[in-house]
């Protein structure tokens, strides 16, 4: 019987006779590593609701450079397991909490694993519930994009007369519309801008001179602006602007600091506003490509910085309302659901200078295009039903 050699045991066996000349070892093959911490971040509670598609998006869930490389399985009775993604558009007949869970494996088996709630919450059935909202937020509220899609999605399925208190929106030099979107998104700004900023429309001067040292008042915001009420609910989308320019260096420093101001806004809301319901967006990741940030920030941000900075903050914001909530925040899970490689902004632009073949490209590193705001209201308005039994009507 012929016997055959594999060749790998043929390599072998010419190795075993081969003389190695004085002085030369051979060296031992390096076996490869595989990236065992991969920083799995999921939310208590995904929140979602009837008619409307809710997303965890696995890269957004893992602090990995290429998440491609790994197997995420889902373990839920409700949804379905992609590639890249779990994905649920709930029914009437899906309402209730679920387990949801998921693992992370490679070759060498289950890297982490983790779980949380799924919070299917039936829609408002009460034609024009009133409901009034404070929107807070950077430049990705300033938009005004999801705004508005919170506003259509309560208005068109949440059967809800929304009044949305705020100075800015899509009129008029960025104005908000009497009876319909407004907001106070502000490009560039931080949880320290809104703090202590003079020009922060929540500071209050005496004799209105701004020369001064302002003190911070949401009183007089709401005096100003909501006929001395404040609203039923806060939401503020921060952490951008706060963490984007940390470095590993000085990130947990920046974040110290962003937490000490995180934590003066919200005791001023929660002084101002007893009775509201506070939602905290958790950071939202950039886009899926360094084609992004290479676009807006040439050679001064890489997205696995970004990621890093974006996945602490969040990170750190959950273990530091664990450990204390004296103003009853609520996490909205915004970053779980936002498709980062389909629902940014893209271009069209040749392959080089000397291949005039068009490819498409990611060109924002931040900025979700339509859709993806369109995905960031609707993580709001799930949020908002589910929190809306417990708002006492006035």
């Amino acid at each position: 019987m012929k016997r055959i050699l594999s060749a790998v045991a043929f390599l072998s066996l010419l190795l075993s006779f081969a003389e190695v000349p004085a002085g030369l070892e051979l060296a031992a093959p390096t076996p490869a590593v595989a990236q065992k911490d991969v920083r799995l971040f999921l939310p208590e509670v995904i929140y979602a609701t009837p008619g409307v598609e809710m997303n965890v998006y696995f890269d957004n869930i893992v602090l990995l450079i290429n998440s491609g490389n790994y197997v995420f399985d889902v373990t839920c009775s409700k949804g379905r397991n992609d590639q890249k993604r779990w994905r649920f558009t709930p029914t009437e007949s899906d309402l209730g909490t679920f387990d949801w869970s998921v693992k992370v494996i490679d070759d060498d088996g289950v890297l982490a694993e983790g779980n949380c709630k799924l919070q299917v919450s039936p829609l408002n059935t009460q034609e024009n519930r009133p409901l009034s909202i404070l929107v807070v937020g950077d430049s990705l509220t300033a938009a005004t994009a999801y705004p508005t899609r919170i506003f259509q999605q309560c208005h068109d399925l949440g059967k809800i007369d929304l009044k949305m208190v705020g100075t800015r929106g899509p009129g008029p030099d960025r104005t908000a519309v009497p009876g319909g979107v407004g907001h106070e998104g502000i490009g560039g700004w931080t949880w320290a801008a809104f703090a202590q900023r003079n020009d922060s429309k929540f500071l209050v001067f005496p004799n209105d001179d701004k020369t001064q040292t302002g003190t911070l008042d949401v009183q007089a915001y709401f005096e100003q602006n909501n006929a001395g009420q404040a609203t039923d609910v806060i939401t503020v989308m921060l952490g951008i602007n706060d963490v984007f320019g940390a470095t590993d260096e000085d990130l947990e420093a920046r974040i110290a600091g962003i937490c000490e101001n995180m934590d003066i806004l919200l005791a001023e809301f929660r002084r101002c506003a007893p009775q509201a319901v506070i939602g905290v967006s958790l950071v939202t990741p950039g886009a899926a490509t360094q084609d992004a940030f290479g676009s807006n920030y040439k050679c001064n941000q890489t997205r696995w910085q970004y990621k890093k900075n974006q996945h602490r903050l969040n990170e750190i914001m959950q273990q530091h309302f664990a450990a204390a909530n004296p103003y009853a925040v609520i996490l909205i899970p915004t970053y779980c659901n936002l498709d980062c490689e389909n629902n940014f902004p893209q271009v069209s632009e040749e392959i080089n200078l000397g291949n005039s073949q068009k490819t498409s490209r990611l060109r924002n590193g931040v900025h979700p295009a339509g859709n993806g705001y369109n995905q960031i209201g609707d993580t709001f308005f799930s949020w908002l039903m589910a929190i809306l039994p417990a708002i006492p009507e006035k």
